[in-house]
Protein backbone atom coordinates (compact mmCIF):
# COMPACT_ATOMS: atom_id res chain seq x y z
CA UNK A 1 0.00 0.00 0.00
CA UNK A 2 1.47 3.06 -1.08
CA UNK A 3 0.49 6.71 1.39
CA UNK A 4 0.22 9.81 -0.23
CA UNK A 5 -0.59 12.33 2.77
CA UNK A 6 -2.03 15.99 2.59
CA UNK A 7 -4.06 17.83 5.04
CA UNK A 8 -7.23 16.54 5.18
CA UNK A 9 -7.03 14.11 2.75
CA UNK A 10 -5.12 10.64 2.09
CA UNK A 11 -4.55 8.67 -1.15
CA UNK A 12 -4.66 5.19 -0.43
CA UNK A 13 -3.25 3.20 -3.78
CA UNK A 14 -4.68 6.02 -5.72
CA UNK A 15 -7.89 5.39 -4.24
CA UNK A 16 -9.07 8.56 -2.95
CA UNK A 17 -11.08 8.42 -0.03
CA UNK A 18 -11.61 10.86 2.50
CA UNK A 19 -10.40 10.62 5.66
CA UNK A 20 -10.66 12.65 9.09
CA UNK A 21 -8.12 15.20 9.93
CA UNK A 22 -7.18 14.17 13.26
CA UNK A 23 -7.20 10.45 11.99
CA UNK A 24 -4.90 11.77 9.52
CA UNK A 25 -2.66 13.18 11.86
CA UNK A 26 -2.22 9.99 13.81
CA UNK A 27 -1.38 8.35 10.60
CA UNK A 28 0.99 10.91 9.84
CA UNK A 29 2.80 9.86 12.92
CA UNK A 30 2.91 6.24 12.26
CA UNK A 31 3.81 7.20 8.70
CA UNK A 32 6.94 9.27 10.03
CA UNK A 33 8.20 6.34 12.55
CA UNK A 34 7.50 3.86 9.95
CA UNK A 35 9.89 6.09 7.57
CA UNK A 36 12.43 6.69 10.38
CA UNK A 37 12.55 2.85 10.77
CA UNK A 38 13.30 2.45 7.21
CA UNK A 39 16.06 4.81 6.77
CA UNK A 40 17.64 3.42 9.47
CA UNK A 41 17.85 -0.09 8.17
CA UNK A 42 18.66 1.06 4.86
CA UNK A 43 21.56 3.77 6.17
CA UNK A 44 25.06 2.58 6.25
CA UNK A 45 24.88 -0.15 8.48
CA UNK A 46 28.88 -0.41 9.55
CA UNK A 47 28.92 3.24 10.47
CA UNK A 48 26.73 2.04 13.73
CA UNK A 49 27.83 -1.48 13.50
CA UNK A 50 29.33 -2.48 16.81
CA UNK A 51 33.30 -2.82 16.13
CA UNK A 52 34.26 -6.16 16.98
CA UNK A 53 36.96 -5.60 19.82
CA UNK A 54 41.01 -7.11 19.53
CA UNK A 55 40.76 -10.61 20.11
CA UNK A 56 43.99 -13.02 21.40
CA UNK A 57 43.83 -16.48 21.05
CA UNK A 58 47.36 -18.67 22.53
CA UNK A 59 47.80 -22.41 22.45
CA UNK A 60 50.39 -23.34 25.03
CA UNK A 61 51.65 -26.95 25.11
CA UNK A 62 48.82 -28.47 27.14
CA UNK A 63 46.28 -26.60 25.07
CA UNK A 64 47.84 -27.73 21.78
CA UNK A 65 47.75 -31.31 23.02
CA UNK A 66 43.98 -31.24 23.86
CA UNK A 67 43.18 -29.61 20.48
CA UNK A 68 44.79 -32.06 18.29
CA UNK A 69 42.26 -33.45 15.49
CA UNK A 70 44.94 -35.74 13.63
CA UNK A 71 48.61 -36.67 13.82
CA UNK A 72 50.72 -38.27 11.60
CA UNK A 73 54.61 -39.10 12.96
CA UNK A 74 54.31 -36.55 15.62
CA UNK A 75 54.94 -37.02 19.50
CA UNK A 76 54.92 -34.93 23.06
CA UNK A 77 58.67 -34.54 23.85
CA UNK A 78 60.34 -36.12 26.47
CA UNK A 79 60.15 -33.39 28.63
CA UNK A 80 56.57 -32.73 28.14
CA UNK A 81 57.26 -29.00 26.38
CA UNK A 82 56.94 -29.42 23.02
CA UNK A 83 55.62 -31.50 19.92
CA UNK A 84 58.24 -33.18 17.88
CA UNK A 85 59.02 -35.71 15.26
CA UNK A 86 58.96 -39.50 16.18
CA UNK A 87 61.92 -40.83 16.20
CA UNK A 88 61.98 -43.24 13.23
CA UNK A 89 60.78 -40.08 11.04
CA UNK A 90 61.93 -37.42 8.98
CA UNK A 91 58.33 -35.90 8.66
CA UNK A 92 55.26 -35.20 10.41
CA UNK A 93 51.97 -32.79 10.98
CA UNK A 94 49.55 -32.01 13.40
CA UNK A 95 46.12 -30.53 12.77
CA UNK A 96 44.50 -28.87 15.31
CA UNK A 97 40.42 -29.00 15.44
CA UNK A 98 38.73 -25.23 15.37
CA UNK A 99 38.79 -22.64 17.06
CA UNK A 100 36.06 -20.38 17.68
CA UNK A 101 36.35 -16.65 18.56
CA UNK A 102 34.03 -14.91 20.77
CA UNK A 103 33.34 -11.75 18.18
CA UNK A 104 33.82 -12.27 14.58
CA UNK A 105 36.84 -10.53 12.97
CA UNK A 106 38.62 -10.15 9.17
CA UNK A 107 42.29 -9.36 10.48
CA UNK A 108 44.76 -11.85 12.31
CA UNK A 109 48.20 -11.47 13.04
CA UNK A 110 49.06 -15.39 13.72
CA UNK A 111 52.68 -15.80 15.54
CA UNK A 112 54.21 -19.22 16.92
CA UNK A 113 57.32 -20.50 19.20
CA UNK A 114 59.30 -23.62 18.61
CA UNK A 115 62.92 -24.25 17.69
CA UNK A 116 64.74 -25.48 14.50
CA UNK A 117 68.46 -26.71 16.37
CA UNK A 118 69.79 -27.22 12.95
CA UNK A 119 69.93 -26.02 9.26
CA UNK A 120 68.91 -29.51 8.34
CA UNK A 121 65.01 -29.19 10.02
CA UNK A 122 62.09 -27.17 10.47
CA UNK A 123 58.87 -26.27 10.79
CA UNK A 124 56.04 -24.98 8.76
CA UNK A 125 52.83 -23.46 10.22
CA UNK A 126 49.84 -23.31 8.27
CA UNK A 127 46.19 -22.06 8.78
CA UNK A 128 42.55 -21.96 7.01
CA UNK A 129 39.28 -20.08 7.34
CA UNK A 130 35.57 -20.99 6.48
CA UNK A 131 35.12 -20.24 2.70
CA UNK A 132 31.92 -21.58 0.36
CA UNK A 133 30.39 -23.63 3.15
CA UNK A 134 33.15 -25.66 3.86
CA UNK A 135 37.21 -24.55 4.41
CA UNK A 136 39.53 -22.50 2.42
CA UNK A 137 42.71 -24.43 1.24
CA UNK A 138 45.58 -24.37 3.70
CA UNK A 139 47.39 -21.09 3.54
CA UNK A 140 50.94 -20.72 5.01
CA UNK A 141 51.77 -18.25 7.46
CA UNK A 142 55.41 -18.82 7.72
CA UNK A 143 57.86 -21.52 8.43
CA UNK A 144 61.45 -21.71 10.82
CA UNK A 145 64.09 -21.61 10.26
CA UNK A 146 64.90 -22.60 6.41
CA UNK A 147 62.52 -23.15 3.41
CA UNK A 148 63.66 -26.81 3.10
CA UNK A 149 60.12 -27.57 1.57
CA UNK A 150 59.96 -28.15 -2.24
CA UNK A 151 56.65 -26.15 -1.99
CA UNK A 152 55.98 -23.59 0.09
CA UNK A 153 52.20 -23.67 -0.25
CA UNK A 154 49.29 -21.30 -1.05
CA UNK A 155 48.83 -17.69 0.75
CA UNK A 156 45.80 -16.79 -1.37
CA UNK A 157 42.05 -18.42 -1.85
CA UNK A 158 38.89 -16.45 -3.00
CA UNK A 159 38.11 -15.13 0.36
CA UNK A 160 41.12 -13.27 0.87
CA UNK A 161 45.14 -14.08 1.71
CA UNK A 162 48.03 -14.29 3.97
CA UNK A 163 49.52 -10.75 2.90
CA UNK A 164 53.11 -11.67 3.63
CA UNK A 165 52.93 -11.93 7.69
CA UNK A 166 49.26 -11.10 8.20
CA UNK A 167 45.46 -12.41 7.41
CA UNK A 168 43.62 -10.33 5.28
CA UNK A 169 40.13 -11.43 5.13
CA UNK A 170 37.35 -10.36 2.88
CA UNK A 171 34.43 -11.15 5.24
CA UNK A 172 34.08 -11.33 8.87
CA UNK A 173 34.43 -15.05 10.04
CA UNK A 174 34.91 -16.90 13.55
CA UNK A 175 36.85 -19.74 12.90
CA UNK A 176 40.29 -20.99 12.19
CA UNK A 177 42.26 -24.06 12.24
CA UNK A 178 46.09 -24.22 12.60
CA UNK A 179 48.55 -27.22 11.03
CA UNK A 180 52.01 -27.44 12.06
CA UNK A 181 54.68 -29.73 9.81
CA UNK A 182 58.01 -30.47 11.30
CA UNK A 183 61.05 -31.67 8.44
CA UNK A 184 64.17 -32.69 8.90
CA UNK A 185 66.88 -34.45 6.79
CA UNK A 186 67.55 -37.38 8.52
CA UNK A 187 66.44 -39.65 11.47
CA UNK A 188 70.40 -38.61 12.61
CA UNK A 189 69.44 -34.94 12.65
CA UNK A 190 67.75 -33.33 16.06
CA UNK A 191 63.86 -32.78 15.46
CA UNK A 192 62.17 -29.59 15.49
CA UNK A 193 59.76 -28.52 17.50
CA UNK A 194 56.48 -26.30 18.49
CA UNK A 195 55.51 -25.19 21.64
CA UNK A 196 52.96 -22.54 20.96
CA UNK A 197 50.61 -20.92 18.42
CA UNK A 198 49.09 -17.49 18.70
CA UNK A 199 46.26 -15.89 17.12
CA UNK A 200 45.33 -11.81 17.43
CA UNK A 201 42.42 -11.20 15.42
CA UNK A 202 41.11 -7.72 14.61
CA UNK A 203 38.31 -5.91 13.09
CA UNK A 204 40.00 -3.90 10.32
CA UNK A 205 37.28 -0.86 11.48
CA UNK A 206 39.23 0.07 14.40
CA UNK A 207 41.99 1.04 12.51
CA UNK A 208 40.54 3.14 10.60
CA UNK A 209 38.81 5.01 13.27
CA UNK A 210 42.08 6.23 15.08
CA UNK A 211 41.66 9.63 16.96
CA UNK A 212 44.67 11.08 17.76
CA UNK A 213 43.50 13.93 19.82
CA UNK A 214 42.34 11.21 22.04
CA UNK A 215 45.98 9.41 21.61
CA UNK A 216 47.41 12.17 22.47
CA UNK A 217 45.61 13.31 25.86
CA UNK A 218 46.18 9.61 26.92
CA UNK A 219 49.05 10.19 29.45
CA UNK A 220 49.94 7.65 31.12
CA UNK A 221 52.52 7.85 34.01
CA UNK A 222 56.25 7.67 33.78
CA UNK A 223 58.31 4.27 33.46
CA UNK A 224 61.38 4.21 31.98
CA UNK A 225 63.45 0.79 30.41
CA UNK A 226 67.70 2.02 30.05
CA UNK A 227 69.44 0.26 27.69
CA UNK A 228 72.95 1.92 27.89
CA UNK A 229 75.60 0.82 27.01
CA UNK A 230 73.82 -1.52 24.53
CA UNK A 231 72.03 0.63 22.71
CA UNK A 232 72.53 -0.51 18.40
CA UNK A 233 72.79 1.82 15.46
CA UNK A 234 71.31 -0.36 12.98
CA UNK A 235 72.91 0.86 9.90
CA UNK A 236 76.65 0.16 12.20
CA UNK A 237 75.57 -3.41 11.96
CA UNK A 238 76.39 -3.97 8.55
CA UNK A 239 76.86 -1.66 5.75
CA UNK A 240 75.27 -4.23 3.28
CA UNK A 241 72.30 -4.90 5.05
CA UNK A 242 71.87 -1.76 8.02
CA UNK A 243 69.63 -0.36 6.17
CA UNK A 244 66.71 -3.41 6.04
CA UNK A 245 67.72 -4.80 9.52
CA UNK A 246 65.27 -2.84 11.49
CA UNK A 247 62.88 -4.90 12.83
CA UNK A 248 65.80 -7.93 14.26
CA UNK A 249 67.86 -5.25 14.98
CA UNK A 250 65.42 -3.68 17.77
CA UNK A 251 64.80 -7.07 18.95
CA UNK A 252 68.07 -7.50 19.62
CA UNK A 253 68.26 -4.53 21.88
CA UNK A 254 64.98 -5.66 23.47
CA UNK A 255 67.39 -9.08 24.38
CA UNK A 256 69.70 -7.41 25.23
CA UNK A 257 68.35 -5.51 27.49
CA UNK A 258 67.08 -8.78 29.28
CA UNK A 259 70.90 -9.20 29.68
CA UNK A 260 70.88 -12.39 26.75
CA UNK A 261 73.72 -12.09 24.68
CA UNK A 262 73.18 -11.68 21.29
CA UNK A 263 74.82 -11.00 18.03
CA UNK A 264 73.09 -8.24 16.14
CA UNK A 265 73.74 -9.38 12.63
CA UNK A 266 73.53 -13.25 13.62
CA UNK A 267 70.25 -12.48 14.75
CA UNK A 268 69.40 -10.63 11.13
CA UNK A 269 70.91 -13.23 9.25
CA UNK A 270 69.08 -15.87 11.05
CA UNK A 271 65.43 -14.11 10.29
CA UNK A 272 65.85 -13.31 6.82
CA UNK A 273 62.81 -15.11 5.23
CA UNK A 274 63.98 -16.53 1.65
CA UNK A 275 60.64 -17.06 0.46
CA UNK A 276 59.54 -13.33 0.59
CA UNK A 277 63.44 -11.72 0.47
CA UNK A 278 62.51 -9.77 3.96
CA UNK A 279 64.19 -9.38 7.33
CA UNK A 280 61.50 -8.00 8.73
CA UNK A 281 58.39 -10.84 8.54
CA UNK A 282 56.77 -10.60 11.66
CA UNK A 283 56.10 -13.88 12.61
CA UNK A 284 60.04 -15.20 12.06
CA UNK A 285 61.30 -12.16 14.00
CA UNK A 286 58.74 -13.38 16.74
CA UNK A 287 60.23 -17.10 16.26
CA UNK A 288 63.76 -16.22 15.98
CA UNK A 289 63.73 -14.52 19.64
CA UNK A 290 62.01 -17.09 21.07
CA UNK A 291 64.94 -19.37 20.32
CA UNK A 292 67.14 -17.12 22.68
CA UNK A 293 63.97 -17.84 25.51
CA UNK A 294 61.58 -14.69 24.70
CA UNK A 295 57.99 -15.96 25.18
CA UNK A 296 56.32 -13.58 22.01
CA UNK A 297 54.08 -12.96 19.73
CA UNK A 298 52.46 -10.55 17.39
CA UNK A 299 50.03 -8.07 18.76
CA UNK A 300 48.10 -4.50 18.37
CA UNK A 301 47.63 -2.21 21.05
CA UNK A 302 44.71 0.75 20.71
CA UNK A 303 45.90 3.31 23.51
CA UNK A 304 49.48 4.01 25.07
CA UNK A 305 47.95 3.42 28.80
CA UNK A 306 47.47 -0.73 27.21
CA UNK A 307 51.59 -0.43 26.45
CA UNK A 308 52.23 0.91 29.83
CA UNK A 309 50.47 -2.15 31.13
CA UNK A 310 53.09 -4.28 29.56
CA UNK A 311 56.07 -2.39 30.32
CA UNK A 312 54.93 -2.18 34.01
CA UNK A 313 54.95 -6.32 34.20
CA UNK A 314 57.97 -6.23 32.77
CA UNK A 315 57.50 -6.91 28.86
CA UNK A 316 58.91 -4.95 25.75
CA UNK A 317 57.35 -3.61 23.08
CA UNK A 318 58.75 -3.45 19.78
CA UNK A 319 56.15 -0.81 17.66
CA UNK A 320 55.90 -1.08 13.95
CA UNK A 321 55.46 2.36 12.72
CA UNK A 322 54.79 4.36 9.58
CA UNK A 323 53.74 7.47 7.73
CA UNK A 324 54.64 10.18 9.05
CA UNK A 325 58.11 8.81 10.79
CA UNK A 326 58.67 6.48 8.53
CA UNK A 327 57.12 5.82 3.99
CA UNK A 328 58.77 2.09 4.09
CA UNK A 329 58.18 1.38 7.72
CA UNK A 330 60.18 1.20 10.52
CA UNK A 331 60.60 -0.32 14.10
CA UNK A 332 60.97 1.55 17.53
CA UNK A 333 62.02 0.13 20.81
CA UNK A 334 58.79 2.10 23.24
CA UNK A 335 61.04 2.90 26.36
CA UNK A 336 58.52 3.99 28.53
CA UNK A 337 57.15 7.13 29.39
CA UNK A 338 57.98 10.94 30.53
CA UNK A 339 56.73 12.53 33.68
CA UNK A 340 54.26 14.26 31.51
CA UNK A 341 53.23 11.30 29.37
CA UNK A 342 55.11 11.53 26.15
CA UNK A 343 56.18 8.37 24.75
CA UNK A 344 60.06 7.90 24.92
CA UNK A 345 61.80 5.20 22.45
CA UNK A 346 64.65 3.68 21.35
CA UNK A 347 65.21 4.61 17.40
CA UNK A 348 67.72 2.66 16.29
CA UNK A 349 67.57 4.09 12.70
CA UNK A 350 69.08 7.37 14.63
CA UNK A 351 72.29 7.24 15.07
CA UNK A 352 71.35 9.63 18.23
CA UNK A 353 67.97 8.00 18.72
CA UNK A 354 68.76 6.47 22.42
CA UNK A 355 66.02 7.68 24.33
CA UNK A 356 64.40 9.66 21.64
CA UNK A 357 60.87 12.01 21.82
CA UNK A 358 58.99 12.39 19.45
CA UNK A 359 55.93 14.58 18.99
CA UNK A 360 53.54 12.83 20.35
CA UNK A 361 50.63 13.19 17.33
CA UNK A 362 53.60 12.37 15.10
CA UNK A 363 53.71 8.87 16.53
CA UNK A 364 50.74 7.96 17.76
CA UNK A 365 49.59 9.00 13.95
CA UNK A 366 52.72 6.66 12.97
CA UNK A 367 52.07 3.39 15.17
CA UNK A 368 47.77 3.18 15.59
CA UNK A 369 46.93 4.18 12.36
CA UNK A 370 49.40 1.63 10.46
CA UNK A 371 47.49 -0.49 13.15
CA UNK A 372 48.81 -0.49 16.19
CA UNK A 373 50.99 -3.67 15.55
CA UNK A 374 54.10 -4.20 17.82
CA UNK A 375 55.68 -7.39 18.91
CA UNK A 376 55.31 -8.06 22.74
CA UNK A 377 58.16 -10.19 24.79
CA UNK A 378 58.49 -11.53 27.70
CA UNK A 379 60.83 -13.85 29.39
CA UNK A 380 59.78 -17.87 29.48
CA UNK A 381 58.77 -18.41 32.87
CA UNK A 382 57.69 -15.04 33.96
CA UNK A 383 54.99 -14.83 35.84
CA UNK A 384 53.03 -12.66 33.43
CA UNK A 385 52.73 -14.38 29.88
CA UNK A 386 51.74 -12.10 26.57
CA UNK A 387 48.77 -14.91 26.46
CA UNK A 388 47.57 -13.74 30.11
CA UNK A 389 47.93 -10.13 29.48
CA UNK A 390 45.91 -9.77 25.66
CA UNK A 391 43.52 -11.90 27.75
CA UNK A 392 42.84 -9.46 30.06
CA UNK A 393 42.29 -7.31 27.00
CA UNK A 394 38.89 -8.92 26.55
CA UNK A 395 36.43 -6.02 26.45
CA UNK A 396 34.69 -6.77 29.62
CA UNK A 397 35.62 -3.42 30.83
CA UNK A 398 32.49 -1.49 30.03
CA UNK A 399 28.62 -2.07 29.85
CA UNK A 400 25.95 0.15 27.95
CA UNK A 401 22.52 -0.67 28.79
CA UNK A 402 19.50 0.11 27.12
CA UNK A 403 17.81 3.25 27.77
CA UNK A 404 15.11 3.57 29.51
CA UNK A 405 12.02 4.23 28.71
CA UNK A 406 12.13 3.12 25.67
CA UNK A 407 9.66 4.17 23.06
CA UNK A 408 9.97 7.74 25.20
CA UNK A 409 8.73 11.12 25.14
CA UNK A 410 10.24 13.54 25.45
CA UNK A 411 13.32 12.22 28.03
CA UNK A 412 14.85 8.85 28.49
CA UNK A 413 17.96 7.81 30.40
CA UNK A 414 20.84 5.93 28.97
CA UNK A 415 23.11 4.42 31.71
CA UNK A 416 26.89 2.80 31.09
CA UNK A 417 29.66 1.32 33.65
CA UNK A 418 33.47 1.64 32.96
CA UNK A 419 35.56 -1.20 35.35
CA UNK A 420 39.03 0.33 34.37
CA UNK A 421 39.60 4.46 34.27
CA UNK A 422 39.90 5.60 30.49
CA UNK A 423 38.91 7.74 27.64
CA UNK A 424 35.07 7.64 27.49
CA UNK A 425 32.67 9.15 24.89
CA UNK A 426 29.25 8.80 24.57
CA UNK A 427 27.36 10.48 21.57
CA UNK A 428 23.61 10.26 19.89
CA UNK A 429 22.86 10.22 15.96
CA UNK A 430 19.86 10.98 14.28
CA UNK A 431 18.60 8.01 11.76
CA UNK A 432 20.98 9.87 8.49
CA UNK A 433 24.23 9.54 11.04
CA UNK A 434 24.86 13.41 12.15
CA UNK A 435 25.79 13.73 15.97
CA UNK A 436 22.55 15.20 17.76
CA UNK A 437 23.67 15.05 21.39
CA UNK A 438 27.66 14.50 22.64
CA UNK A 439 27.01 13.83 26.77
CA UNK A 440 31.03 12.54 27.37
CA UNK A 441 34.27 13.30 25.84
CA UNK A 442 36.38 12.54 29.10
CA UNK A 443 38.57 10.25 30.95
CA UNK A 444 36.47 8.72 33.77
CA UNK A 445 36.95 6.71 36.58
CA UNK A 446 35.49 3.55 37.27
CA UNK A 447 31.44 3.17 37.71
CA UNK A 448 28.25 3.58 36.69
CA UNK A 449 26.69 6.65 35.12
CA UNK A 450 23.68 7.80 33.95
CA UNK A 451 22.75 10.53 31.71
CA UNK A 452 19.21 12.16 30.90
CA UNK A 453 18.67 12.55 27.18
CA UNK A 454 16.13 15.06 26.42
CA UNK A 455 14.53 15.03 22.28
CA UNK A 456 12.16 17.94 23.12
CA UNK A 457 13.58 19.96 19.96
CA UNK A 458 14.11 16.60 17.75
CA UNK A 459 11.67 14.85 15.43
CA UNK A 460 10.32 11.08 16.31
CA UNK A 461 12.08 8.52 14.49
CA UNK A 462 15.07 5.99 15.34
CA UNK A 463 17.71 7.43 16.99
CA UNK A 464 21.62 5.93 17.94
CA UNK A 465 23.77 6.53 21.29
CA UNK A 466 27.34 5.11 20.50
CA UNK A 467 29.66 4.52 23.67
CA UNK A 468 33.37 4.41 23.08
CA UNK A 469 35.34 3.21 25.97
CA UNK A 470 39.21 3.39 24.87
CA UNK A 471 39.63 1.10 21.91
CA UNK A 472 36.31 -0.71 22.19
CA UNK A 473 32.67 0.65 21.46
CA UNK A 474 29.17 -0.43 22.03
CA UNK A 475 26.00 0.62 19.95
CA UNK A 476 22.05 0.70 21.19
CA UNK A 477 19.20 2.28 19.39
CA UNK A 478 16.19 4.47 20.90
CA UNK A 479 13.29 5.57 19.84
CA UNK A 480 11.38 8.94 20.20
CA UNK A 481 7.36 8.79 19.68
CA UNK A 482 5.38 12.35 20.07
Amino acid sequence: MVVFLTKGITYLNNQREYIPEERTGSMKKTFLFILFAAAFLLFNKEQFAQIYPDQNYVLRIDSIKAKIETSENVKLSDDGKSFVLQNNSVEGHIILKEQTSLYPFNQGLPSYNGSAPSENCGFKVQMRFPYGGSWSSWLTVGYWKNNIWSDYGSTTFGGGKINVDWAVLNSYVSKWQFKVTLTRKDVATASPSIHKLSFFVSDSRTTSNVNISQLVNDKPSAIFIPISPNFIFQYNVDPVIGKDICSPTTVSMILKSYSIAVDPYQFALSTYDNYHKMFGVWPRVVQNAAEYGLDGAVTRYRTWSEAKKILEKGGRIAMSVGLPISSAGHLLMLAGFSNDGMPIVHDLGKSAGESYVYDKATVSQAWFSKGGVAYTFYPVGSIVSVADEFERRMPNDFELYQNYPNPFNPTTTIRYQIRNSGYVSLKVYDAIGQEVAAFVNETKSPGTYEVIFNGSNLNSGVYIYHLQVGAYSQTKKLVLMK
